[in-house]
């Protein structure tokens, strides 16, 4: 069988990211290039969300799971720090399955200076759409969120921050 690009795509889109299983690795952008060899050996580059962030040894380790059930002996996986990571790389469909979850979804990265200005930003309730929200923590159920809550129906929610 002859593995292409668009079919280890297909595999890879059916790991959901630990923190966040509503999305795939896929939509979540840390697949930067994938390099096939032959027609069982693979190259990966993934970019962690974040420097530090405790999920990428679980994805390397679900990475090489779907890919050894479908043949590949060789699997070699590169971690790499530049470009960046940035919330841009979620994919839009990505973005309204965090807000059906209840998390916040980023928006574009390049649009949130907040932090030039010490101001907060108006967040949308991902439950009921107010736009009246409270930061209360810039971390939230990992480093990669911020906890607000909402000053209307009063549920906390987690914000995707905005790299």
């Amino acid at each position: 069988m002859s593995h292409t690009k668009e079919h280890i795509l297909s595999l890879l889109s059916e790991i959901p990211d630990p923190e966040i299983p509503v999305i795939s690795i896929i939509e979540l952008g840390v697949i930067r290039d994938i390099e096939i060899t032959d027609d069982s050996t693979i190259t990966l580059k993934i970019t962690p969300t974040y420097s530090g962030c405790p999920a990428m040894k679980q994805i390397e380790d679900d990475v090489r799971k779907k890919l050894s059930e479908n043949g590949f002996t060789t699997i070699t996986i590169n971690t790499i720090f530049s470009p960046p990571w940035t919330t841009d790389w979620i994919t839009p469909e990505a973005k309204e399955k965090l807000r059906i979850y209840g998390i916040a979804p980023p928006e574009h990265s390049t649009e949130d200076k907040s932090w030039l200005t010490g101001k907060t930003k108006s967040i949308a309730c991902p439950r009921c759409k107010s736009q009246n929200t409270k930061l209360i923590s810039q971390f939230g159920s990992t480093a990669c969120k911020a906890l607000y809550q909402c000053q209307d129906c009063l549920e906390p929610f987690d914000y995707f921050k905005c790299i």
